[in-house]
């Protein structure tokens, strides 16, 4: 790099210089528009977070039947929206592990029976109000109780008892849970005044960011909370997530610099949009699923022949093939991967006409199968219930497709309708995901699933030490949902996000969901 051009990309990476200004300047001497950007986006990443500005994500999967109450979050974009107020304890760390959050510190009895978590000294709720124990108490009670919506129900079903003393916050369990702090960072449970007992859709926490404009469905606006104790997040003065459930729409609208960064770029066009101007696509292997989810408790999916011929009667390697073109894995009828920790693969069940031929005729089932489906569900879902429609068909089995708008789907047929295309972020750990989704009890099982033998060996693989015992009890548990569950998984996607030049600061691999784990808006920063 010859010396004035490291001049400019010095000035380039302080923000004395914007990003046309840059490239126009590279051109003069000889630096193609590519190489110019490319040098404008590394000197910008190197030289730190620039504060200001204003950063834009279009989001999917939000209606206008959504509400700001975060026990009730169902989708990514009011997810993104609840991280941007309020936090949890903890929050999973980029590449492994847990950061600690209004909880500064926590800690385990021998057993693993009893966690004490210890309040962050200092920090406040966004209307001015001291943090206590008494608040993360109370919120905890609020997402446990008997009445409680919330979807993190499934996970707290195993508290014993809870108790505040001084700016200590201290559960008792039932059964031992070596994993504990892994649930305490679920999205649902954001630590709000009183518990959010008094007014739970009030949008109060500790967040780095406060709401002042929601149109639900539409547009959320959110303007940097000048008392946020950690001065690593949030780094631009204001943040709008725009939601765009269409696809098309939502890409369009990254190239034309209505946002700045995107989630869920459908795989079919991820690689012509990689290649535009000023755009990178992010994608990142993960625990998220594709899946079909069948109700176990209504006719005609409570016949487990009728489900293990769908089952059988699905083409993995071609929805992988022609839905997420390479961008993901074949699943295996199980919400587990390879992603998560003490992972055991188990056999992999192929597309076989003639098993699922025999299992539908020994159902006793002879009509046609319906199916609901929505693009909001997830990218190229009707088109996966065509090819579904078409694999079945080879066994003789006829399956009907209803599509159905995208406003609503998550509120309307979602854990409502028996049948019908879903989506699954995952989870940091097996046994949240179970608890989550295939617990008996769980709220979120959305499959209806129910299974005493099930049960009882998630609350024992909790509490087992013993890392080997405890990887073949989650494989026996991948067994029995993937042979007795009303799950079809064909498939596991990568993360694909997109961000562009505009704004800098990405950070590779982070685990958890799309665009880092939809901290994006927060930990990365305008560059010109």
């Amino acid at each position: 790099m010859n010396d004035h051009l490291s001049y400019l990309a010095a000035r380039a990476g302080v923000g004395k210089m914007s990003r046309r200004e840059f490239i126009g300047r590279a051109g003069a001497l000889g630096i193609g528009a590519a190489m110019a950007n490319t040098m404008f986006a590394q000197a910008v990443q190197a030289a730190g977070p620039m504060k200001g500005g204003t950063i834009r994500a279009g989001i999917q999967g939000a209606s206008t039947t959504d509400s700001l109450d975060p026990a009730t979050t169902t989708n990514t974009a009011m997810t993104m929206v609840s991280r941007l107020w309020g936090e949890p304890l903890v929050v999973l760390a980029p590449h492994g592990g847990l950061d600690p959050k209004v909880a500064e510190s926590y800690e385990a009895s021998a057993d693993a029976k009893t966690w004490t978590f210890t309040i962050r000294s200092g920090i406040t709720f966004s209307n001015g109000k001291t943090v206590t124990a008494e608040d993360v108490l109370a919120t905890l009670e609020r997402h446990s109780g008997e009445e409680t919506k919330s979807g993190a129900l499934g996970l707290l079903r195993d508290i014993k008892s809870m108790r505040a003393e001084g700016d200590q916050f201290i559960i008792e369990l039932e059964q031992a849970n070596a994993d504990l702090p892994y649930l305490m960072a679920d999205y649902h449970l954001i630590i709000q005044p009183n518990g959010g007992k008094d007014d739970p859709s009030a949008a109060i926490g500790t967040g780095p960011y406060v709401l002042k404009e929601v149109d639900m469905g539409v547009r959320f606006v959110a303007e940097k909370n000048p008392d946020y104790w950690d001065a690593d997040l949030g780094h631009a003065a204001e943040i709008e997530v725009i939601v765009i459930n269409d696809s098309t729409a939502r890409v369009a609208a990254l190239q034309s610099g209505q946002v700045d960064m995107i989630d869920r770029v459908p795989p079919r066009t991820a690689g012509l949009v990689d290649r535009a101007p000023n755009i990178s696509v992010r994608s990142a292997a993960g625990s998220g699923h594709y899946v079909f989810i069948m109700h176990c408790n209504t006719a005609p999916f409570d016949n487990n022949d009728l489900r293990l011929a769908l089952k059988y009667g699905i083409n993995r390697k071609e929805l992988v093939d022609k839905i997420l073109f390479g961008y993901g894995t074949i699943g295996n009828d199980t919400p587990i991967n390879a992603s998560y920790p003490l992972y055991s693969e188990l056999e992999q069940r192929e597309y076989d006409p003639d098993k699922a031929k025999f299992h539908f005729e020994k159902s006793g089932f002879d009509g046609s199968v319906l199916l609901r489906t929505s693009d909001n569900s997830f990218p190229g879902a009707p088109d996966a219930a065509a090819l579904f429609q078409q694999s079945l068909a080879s066994a003789g089995i006829n399956l009907e497709i209803k599509r159905e708008p995208n406003d609503g789907y998550w509120s309307e047929v979602w854990n409502k309708q028996p049948f019908c295309t879903s989506y699954w972020s995952g989870r940091p750990i097996q046994d949240q995901m179970y608890s989550t989704a295939y617990l008996s009890t769980a709220d979120w099982n959305d499959t209806r699933f129910s299974n005493e033998t099930f049960d009882q060996l998630l609350v024992a693989a909790r509490g087992e030490l013993d890392e080997a015992k405890r990887t073949q009890m989650y494989a026996d548990l991948g067994t029995i949902v993937r042979d007795e569950g009303g799950l079809i998984c064909p498939m596991f996607n990568d993360f694909i996000g997109a961000t562009s030049d505009r704004v800098a600061g990405w950070v590779e691999d982070h685990k958890g969901f799309d665009l880092m784990d939809l901290y994006a808006p927060m930990k990365m920063w305008v560059a010109a």
